[in-house]
């Protein structure tokens, strides 16, 4: 009983967000800007109102970027309208048309190595749905100029550490009797081997916000990664969801200078009181319509777009 009450308390309170942000649709369209950065998120009807939240909330802080949308097949054409007038006709690209070559299908991987296409060519942003800008990002803006890559935390000890570290603090305690997936790689992380490549680390990110510097190499360390990555866990265990962002981190982390933003203002949200001082926060699952904070963050970078 006490979960189907917590079940119909978060239908509710996901009803009552998704009648009060329509009100991003009143705030003036995205004009984007040809300058080397794409903004680009995976998206699908369900989450078409907070997207443009998160985007438009974005684009306003950064003062950058052209959008570039892959749908996830759900995009019906009145989505599609919106999403023109909205955001200044983003290119549009069908999830059916991505090739995965030796990674999995589903699980978010054909976000991932689209991403990895696209910065062949460009620095690329990953945004995810679910997500509030509220206050300039002086942090990605450098990063951006600098060329350096970044992620957010996964959590407030998140930090860039060699293999062998990663693997020893996961180890250091006893493994429950079923391990999410990114927790068995990080116990076995150690027996990565890449060609060519030395001194690899890894860092527990989270993938909802990451930016990826220009590299003509692509989508190679990740396809690498992933074959590596399989045969340490099996083909089964690897098509689990959650291996997409363990090899966004694993990117992330092998850039020549990755960023790893600061916990305190580029937040994961898990059910605390406030946000204050976050400049970026990331509205993750479970803890996302708890005590009403995104309804009133979302509402609060409306009224900022509005002016």
């Amino acid at each position: 009983m006490p979960d189907l009450v917590s079940r119909v308390i978060r239908k509710l309170r996901e009803r009552r967000f998704t009648r009060a942000v329509r009100a991003v649709l009143a705030t003036p369209p995205v004009i984007p800007r040809d300058d080397g950065v794409i903004l680009f998120s995976m998206i699908g009807t369900r989450v078409l109102l907070p997207y443009l939240v998160a985007i438009k909330s974005l684009h306003a802080q950064l003062g950058r970027g052209r959008i570039v949308i892959l749908d996830d097949g759900s995009l019906t054409a009145a989505d599609r309208a919106i999403l023109a007038a909205q955001l200044g006709g983003p290119e549009i690209r069908p999830i059916q048309g991505v090739d995965t070559g030796p990674c999995p299908r589903g699980g978010t991987w054909e976000r991932l190595l689209t991403i990895l296409d696209l910065r062949r060519e460009a620095y690329v942003i990953q945004l995810d749905s679910d997500t509030v800008t509220t206050a300039p990002l002086p942090d990605v803006s450098a990063a951006i100029a600098a060329g350096r890559s970044f992620t957010l935390a996964g959590g407030g000890d998140a930090a860039l550490l060699p293999l062998a570290e990663i693997a020893a603090r996961a180890n250091a305690h006893p493994a429950p009797a079923r391990l999410h997936v990114q927790e068995a790689l990080e116990r076995t992380i150690d027996r990565i081997a890449i060609p060519g490549r030395t001194g690899l680390r890894y860092v527990r990110g989270c993938s909802g916000f990451a930016g990826f510097a220009p590299d003509p190499s692509g989508r190679a360390l990740a396809e690498t990664f992933s074959a590596a990555a399989q045969g340490l866990l099996g083909p089964a265990r690897w098509a689990e969801w959650g291996t997409e962002q363990v090899t966004s981190s694993f990117v992330v982390a092998n850039e020549p200078d990755p960023l790893v933003l600061c916990h305190d203002r580029y937040r994961n949200y898990w059910g605390e009181p406030n946000v204050d001082g976050a400049a970026f926060v990331h509205f993750v699952g479970t803890f996302r319509f708890a005590r009403g904070l995104y309804r009133r963050t979302a509402l609060a970078a409306i009224a900022a777009l509005r002016g």
